[in-house]
Formats: C-alpha cells, sequence, structure tokens
C-alpha cells in the first residue's frame, strides 16, 4: 500500500491540513509527510521551520498533540 492510498495518512493528511499546517504556513514555514509506519508519523520541515531548532521542538510538540487528541493517543512523529 503506497502513501497515498493509505486511509489512515489520508485522516492524518487532513487534519495536517486544516489544523496543523495553516499556523505553519503563517510564520513561512510547511511540512511534508515522509512516511507512515506503525503509528509513526515521519515529517520534513520545510520552509522557515526547516532552518529554526526552536520551531521544531515547539511544533513538533504542537503537531504530536494534535494528532494524538484528533486521530490516535498512540500516534509518534519524528523529523527525518
Amino acid at each position: 500500500m503506497t502513501i497515498e492510498s493509505n486511509p489512515e495518512l489520508e485522516k492524518i493528511n487532513s487534519i495536517i491540513d486544516h489544523e496543523i499546517r495553516p499556523f505553519l504556513q503563517r510564520d513561512g514555514g510547511d511540512l511534508k509527510v515522509v512516511d507512515f509506519k506503525d503509528n509513526l508519523l515521519t515529517i520534513d520541515y520545510q520552509g522557515a521551520c526547516g532552518g529554526c531548532p526552536h520551531a521544531k521542538m515547539g511544533t513538533l510538540m504542537m503537531i504530536q498533540e494534535v494528532l494524538k487528541e484528533r486521530y490516535s493517543p498512540e500516534i509518534k512523529v519524528s523529523v527525518a
């Protein structure tokens, strides 16, 4: 099954698109989903988020908390 045809990932992407991405883009950043396997979502920061070490830690925690609340308490998020 490819990333594009994974129904779980489609739900995660919807949450990211509506609740997380606008927050990142407001400050010139974004993210790309790299992989999703065994409840581990791997992302790659883009734009301003890619070069800001403080933003990475803060936004990583925010992304994980939003996804735990809206998708699954077991999800974990890591940066590629």
